[in-house]
């Protein structure tokens, strides 16, 4: 696509987003890759092309050998503590800063788009902020546990010495569901959604663009790959959303 014809579409684009009454982003692992997170399903790059999901990133796989899922997650946790927030990140924070969204909903868990000041984030697949004793359930400050896990140790909890699991959703376990009642409600209302880096193809997550879609609403798909989402979206940008994001906030935000 010509850069003629991407300006065109964000033209429409950011029309939509100016005249929406309750703008809500999706956002998926491919708006963080370009701060060097790895996704989980790209050829050739993404972390399922070397693991098997339920062998290092499942509940049963960090109850069974928490040594090996701590090696495994290790490097993840340490990349997503030295990144910084992209210009897809920063778009975002804007628009919400200037009411054209009303909410971020994300599937991702490396805390990027508080960093670029987005404030009403629903993080669905939960965050590194805090952790829980899999043993007595007592939650607390993840504060120290990088450092515990960099010296090869696994995180045990201060009260009764059971293993300690960052409050991210593992494989086998289920969504936060004040988070996701809330993100549902959002689809629902949301007569615009932008979905930016997201595959759509880990559920439920990826339904809430159908939701919106149902509910009336039109979606604007930001995403190197296709969607299933694609047939009915009211534009698709395959193209990097450090470059598309940014423009069409200067687009919505100038006009």
């Amino acid at each position: 696509m010509q850069m003629g014809e991407i300006d065109a579409k964000l033209e429409r684009a950011a029309a939509l987003l100016r005249n929406a009454r309750h703008a809500v982003a999706l956002t998926g692992a491919g708006i963080s890759t370009p701060s060097g997170i790895p996704d989980f399903r790209s050829p050739g790059s993404g972390l399922w092309e070397k693991d098997d999901p339920m062998e290092v990133a499942s509940i049963y796989a960090l109850r069974r050998d928490p040594q090996r899922f701590y090696q495994w997650v290790r490097p993840l946790v340490s990349l997503m503590r030295q990144a910084q927030p992209n210009p897809a990140h920063i778009a975002l924070a804007r628009l919400e800063a200037a009411g054209r969204i009303q909410a971020v909903i994300t599937q991702n868990i490396d805390g990027l788009h508080q960093r670029a000041g987005s404030r009403v984030v629903l993080e669905l697949h939960g965050h590194l902020r805090t952790a829980t004793c899999l043993n007595c359930f007592r939650q607390t400050s993840a504060e120290g546990l990088e450092e515990t896990v960099e010296r090869g140790e696994v995180p045990r909890c201060p009260f009764c010495g059971g293993v300690v699991k960052p409050d991210v959703i593992l494989f086998g376990e289920q969504l936060p569901t004040e988070v996701f009642i809330a993100a549902m409600e959002h689809a629902r209302r949301a007569d615009l959604m932008l979905v930016v880096g997201s595959s759509l193809m880990v559920m439920p997550a990826a339904k809430l663009p159908a939701i919106t879609h149902a509910s009336g609403g039109a979606l604007l798909i930001f995403n190197l790959q296709s969607t299933y989402a694609d047939a009915f979206a009211a534009a698709v940008f395959h193209a990097d959303v450090t470059e598309t994001l940014p423009r069409l906030a200067e687009k919505c935000l100038e006009g």
